[in-house]
């Protein structure tokens, strides 16, 4: 039986007209034209809400965690020797080239900008230019009153134009250097780490996080039922969704597969069946596209960190950006072409060695 789509699966559906009567928006005069302004004022409400929103999180990772006193360091008011942008960067943080000056530009290119200060950390913080996270200033502006973070901090990357770490926004890439852990440790106060995602001051709502057997922190914690007022996430929520779904897939660099190979590999994803799980043109399940663990050949120990405890069908569009720290929550797949092995024995696919290429060689090419 089929199954139903979900409100997502709509919106998906909506966002793709909204892209193809884009480019008549402005010869339009006629019912839809207001529809179209309204869908192009939403993008750039969820684009500013994506890079540049804490929800009022700062309320936890400066307020609680202090975050932002390990950040500046001692020098500046806080404590230890503070963060400068080379610690920054080697645990994945990034920075908006297009934030930036045009003087520092050129300084940063001849070498001239102390990257071992944390002075030129809080100054780039001051620029707005470090992707996702955002430091809030005491009157005169040398210290930190407190830090918080946005979407953008895991959820985008840079193309490493100027420098590796350092370039324009990829809005919708993974973060894959991101090293959350070594940023959270760096707070002072770690007594209270267990956090709902941004923990944004918001509302959420999901009974089964208040299953104390499967999730005692969340159960203790009330991650179940969370309310604040005011609610400084739910407002912006339709336009950051439209913003996310209408992110297109980044296309495979050129010369990065071979197209030959790749044609074989669509043909060889089809006649294996991988399209009934990946559809086109997503490359996922429109409706509930989760499986158990068994049905993947895999253990369950991530699947039981979710409420449903079961595994998405990725969606394979631009897969070929994850291929740094393997595959799966935790990598466990160091490569495409070990994915392939591993589904060849789970669904007994009996592809010979040339096919498993091709298939790599597509999955590539997506």
């Amino acid at each position: 039986m089929r199954r139903k789509l979900t409100a997502v699966t709509w919106v998906l559906v909506c966002v793709a007209s909204l892209a193809c009567t884009a480019a008549r928006c402005d010869d339009d005069d006629g019912p839809g034209h207001d529809t179209e302004h309204a869908a192009r004022a939403l993008i750039a409400a969820g684009r500013h809400t994506f890079r540049f929103d804490t929800f009022g999180d700062e309320a936890f990772w400066g307020d609680t965690l202090r975050l932002h006193q390990a950040i500046e360091g001692s020098r500046f008011g806080g404590v230890g020797a503070g963060v400068s942008p080379k610690t920054a960067l080697a645990v994945g943080l990034k920075v908006d080239v297009d934030a930036l000056p045009g003087s520092l530009i050129q300084a940063l290119r001849r070498g001239q900008v102390n990257l071992d200060d944390p002075a030129t950390t809080l100054a780039l913080l001051k620029l707005n230019s470090v992707i996702g996270v955002t430091g809030f200033f005491n009157p005169g502006g040398t210290s930190l009153r407190s830090v918080g973070i946005q979407c953008a901090l895991c959820h985008s990357a840079v193309d490493n134009s100027l420098a590796p770490g350092i370039g324009h926004r990829l809005d919708g890439w993974a973060n894959r250097d991101l090293n959350v852990g070594a940023i959270v440790g760096l707070a002072p106060d770690l007594s209270t780490v267990a956090t709902l995602e941004m923990h944004g001051k918001g509302t959420f709502f999901d009974p089964r996080l208040a299953d104390a057997e499967q999730f005692p922190v969340a159960a203790r914690a009330g991650f179940d039922n969370v309310r604040n007022d005011p609610d400084l996430v739910s407002p912006k929520l339709p336009a950051l969704h439209v913003y996310q779904l209408a992110l297109a897939a980044p296309a495979a660099p050129r010369g990065s597969f071979s197209a030959a190979a790749a044609a074989r590999g669509q043909q060889v994803f089809s006649s294996s069946h991988c399209d009934s799980c990946h559809v086109p043109p997503t490359f996922t399940e429109p409706g509930w596209n989760l499986h158990t663990p068994a049905e993947l050949g895999v253990d369950d120990f991530e699947a039981n960190r979710a409420p449903a405890r079961g595994y998405r069908t990725a969606p394979l569009k631009g897969l070929w950006t994850h291929q740094e720290g393997g595959f799966y929550h935790d990598g466990r797949f160091a490569t495409l072409a070990a994915v392939v092995d591993h589904y060849d024995v789970q669904f007994g696919l009996h592809l010979s060695p040339q096919e498993k290429k091709d298939l790599v060689e597509y999955l590539k090419s997506l």
